[in-house]
């Protein structure tokens, strides 16, 4: 068989031979408005989806020699994309639920994580989260936290592709007892790992206006900008968060941050709920890409975030969970349920975030926020093969009359029976072959006998 490319420009596969193919089901490509592909079958050669279409009558792919994924009576889709997260804080699930955020914050978590965070213990719940977030069907994601040389690691032993960046606060924190010393010990972060992994990119993530100077600000800019990386920031996550900046600069904070060089297309704005038209406006004309985190949001009562109009004015939106210690699981099919309809009833308009769209931010609108949408966010020819399938055989989701819907609103992460990253099958018939699941929650749990707050 010859595999023609039709995707990215530099993939060569005009004779490529299948190492794996994905037989039957329904292939929900996320390719602009295309159909579902029926019956489909996915080859996939060196990492990449080299065809994609209706199985072909009488064809016999054994004698490809290839591994076969059997996804009969399943949605084939393009793996999720988890655009905010804080992989380490599955540590803190649960720790300090029902509370205000500042309280939370200041008096719950910023004291545990300077107790209870260390080299050791970044890396066991980062494994955890990456454990957490394959069996439900996570295959990138976008990673603030600290001791990030261990979140490295444990990505890169999971297979997952991932976006991980030093967390930079004013404050002493974990690894960073001097904040004068942040941007040093982000620069040695990136400096180390940039070039190191295809699937690794490394980065800064300023925690916020508020607690980040405006000399710190600007040096993570000029970092980022130098080393051609995404910046991440919390931005304008609560009224309060909103009102200081006012009162300290004379200006809302996407102003504020405009004014100081932050808002490019190389910014990626976390929560970004309390803005007013102006401030869209200008995210929109300079190309600020925003991670939307409903769960997180209303765990933590600091609002909602005008989502709809965001993407009516053309911003580029995708989801995020957070960290478990505001959420308390990793799950982005609760996030895109929950996305859509708190838009509805926020908007009092049922039609307000159809599924196909809220699809769409948890696959293609997620890569193109992280700057990676030439690699994945969609089944075609010649982008990176990462792709789950979605088993449709249960109560919950029979019938299944629109795959979009069903998948929004129907299916769970638990749905999820097989997991591709980079043409690497991290996950077959619910069986994770990279990482060592009970190891994982076993010494997780022997870390959390020790925290306390």
């Amino acid at each position: 068989m010859v595999f023609e490319n039709q995707g990215c420009e530099n993939y060569q596969c005009s004779r490529a031979v299948p190492d794996l193919i994905i037989e039957g089901g329904t292939a929900v490509t996320m390719v602009n408005d295309m159909a579902p592909i029926r019956d489909a079958v996915i080859f996939i050669a060196d990492g990449r989806i080299a065809d994609i279409r209706e199985t072909g009558q009488g064809e016999r792919l054994s004698d490809y020699g290839a591994e076969v994924i059997n996804a009969k009576d399943a949605i084939i889709m393009p793996g999720l994309i988890n655009t905010h997260a804080h992989n380490a804080m599955t540590l803190f699930r649960g720790i300090a639920d029902d509370l205000p955020l500042k309280q939370w914050l200041f008096e719950k978590i910023f004291p545990a994580e300077a107790r209870f965070i260390d080299p050791d213990s970044v890396y066991w719940g980062s494994l955890l989260g990456c454990l957490e977030m394959i069996s439900s069907g996570t295959t990138c994601f976008a990673d603030g936290y600290f001791f990030q040389d261990s979140t490295v690691r444990a990505v890169h032993e999971s297979g997952m592709r991932a976006l991980v960046a030093q967390g930079v606060i004013d404050y002493p924190s974990p690894g960073v007892e001097k904040p004068e010393k942040n941007l040093e010990v982000a620069r040695k972060f990136i400096e180390k790992w940039l070039g190191y992994s295809d699937l690794i990119i490394p980065g800064i993530f300023c925690h916020s206006p508020v607690t980040c100077s405006q000399q710190t600000l600007k040096g993570a800019r000029d970092i980022s900008r130098e080393l051609n990386l995404p910046l991440q920031i919390h931005l304008s996550e609560t009224s309060e968060e909103v009102d200081e900046i006012i009162k300290r600069e004379g200006k809302r904070p996407v102003h504020y941050l405009d004014q100081i060089g932050l808002i490019n297309n190389g910014l990626i704005a976390a929560h970004a709920i309390h803005l007013d038209s102006g401030e869209m406006r200008c995210l929109k004309e300079k190309g600020v890409k925003i991670a939307h985190v409903p769960e997180s949001n209303m765990k933590l009562c600091v609002g909602t975030a005008k989502v709809s109009r965001m993407i009516e004015l053309g911003l580029k939106v995708g989801l995020g969970t957070d960290g478990c210690a505001s959420n308390n699981n990793l799950d982005l099919f609760q996030v895109m349920d929950m996305a859509a309809k708190l838009s509805k009833v926020t908007d009092f308009d049922p039609v307000s975030l159809d599924a196909r769209t809220v699809l769409k931010m948890g696959t293609a609108a997620g890569a193109s926020v992280l700057g990676l949408e030439k690699q994945i966010g969609t089944l075609e020819n010649g982008k990176n093969a990462d792709i789950i399938v979605v088993d449709t055989h249960a109560p919950h989701l029979c019938p299944v009359y629109d795959p979009f819907s069903a998948v929004v609103y129907s299916a769970s992460g638990a749905d999820v029976k097989d997991v591709i990253v980079n043409g690497k099958v991290l996950m077959k018939d619910r069986d994770i072959k990279t990482l060592d699941k009970d190891e994982i929650m076993k010494r997780v749990n022997n870390i959390s006998k020790g925290i306390s707050i």
